[in-house]
């Protein structure tokens, strides 16, 4: 994990020692090559296996600091690329079969980390949306991966929530500027190991808003596994340390993101991320699900918008 323990906004480098404390590690890993401290996690990634007996020594002998005393980061901060598995989930069993295998490029620059705001911007969306996902993070170097040795490429997992702004003009010439705008990444608290997760495709995944459940779904339900993802993704690029590959939703309980909002997504045994959602035009849409509008018989995939700047009348 990334934190900051002073005013000057610093990066350091942490572990997390229990459930209340952080040891900075930045000191023992120091000597890898790096550019910025916020890219030291890479070098730690790809080195893991050199240099995880002293990352051991200084948890074990290092003076650990309230986790209530410190900000927690990005846990990845700097990632070289994020790929996102599209339509990869087979929506509490209702598809008939899996979809084609599909995904997309979002921007690393819209990494944001636990407490972050992310800030709908003045676009005439349909509906902004946050896809509550499990992404795994690239271990090693990794391409033309066969799907029977990919595990061997996961370094670990965290939380992560697709920022979406929908359905944005001219039609059909939409998804970079539906998914990488700034702010549109919320990760973390935490990098959690592999070897801390027994079976990634048994977790589940839950997001409230404000407190109430609107995602409650299960990584069983993924249409194309971890193995396949990154066998497919490697056939078409190189994957590197670092780098994120988010592994999709249940797109039933989507729900509008309004202002005000204090969103909370966990996946099972990966900690608790916050996001808190600012919309400087204020605008409002019904309280409720892609499922619970698909029941409601109304037109479309999800609500319109109702008030302000962009409502129709």
């Amino acid at each position: 994990m990334y934190f900051d323990h002073s005013s000057a906004g610093d990066w350091r480098l942490g572990v997390l020692k229990g459930t209340e404390q952080v040891v900075d590690i930045t000191g023992a890993v120091s000597d890898l090559p790096h550019l910025d401290t916020r890219g030291l996690i890479a070098a730690v990634i790809a080195h893991y296996d050199t240099v995880k007996p002293q990352i051991e020594a200084a948890v074990a002998s290092g003076p650990g600091i309230a986790l209530g005393d410190v900000r927690v980061r990005p846990p990845v901060p700097l990632p070289r690329q994020i790929d996102c598995m599209a339509t990869n989930y087979m929506e509490d069993g209702t598809l008939k079969e899996p979809p084609l295998i599909n995904a997309f490029h979002k921007s690393a620059s819209a990494v944001i980390g636990t407490q972050d705001t992310m800030v709908l911007p003045d676009v005439p969306a349909g509906v902004f949306e946050g896809e509550a996902e499990m992404a795994i993070v690239i271990g090693k170097h990794a391409s033309h991966v066969p799907a029977a040795e990919a595990m061997d490429y996961v370094f670990g997992y965290m939380n992560f929530i697709d920022g979406s702004a929908r359905d944005l003009p001219p039609a059909g010439n939409t998804f970079f500027q539906v998914k990488s705008r700034d702010t549109f990444a919320p990760i973390g608290p935490y990098l959690v190991t592999a070897d801390e997760i027994a079976d990634p495709h048994n977790l589940q995944v839950r997001l409230t808003v404000n407190g109430t459940v609107m995602q409650n779904f299960n990584t069983s339900d993924m249409a194309h596994k971890i193995p396949r993802c990154i066998e497919w993704l490697s056939s078409i690029h190189a994957l590197e340390p670092g780098d994120i590959v988010a592994t999709g939703t249940n797109h039933r309980g989507l729900n509008p993101f309004m202002d005000g909002d204090v969103i909370e997504h966990s996946v099972e045994g990966l900690g608790t991320l916050v996001a808190k959602i600012s919309d400087p035009l204020k605008r409002g849409w019904d309280r409720i699900t892609r499922l619970q509008h698909r029941e409601s018989g109304k037109p479309g995939p999800y609500t319109p918008q109702l008030t302000g700047k962009y409502a129709k009348s």
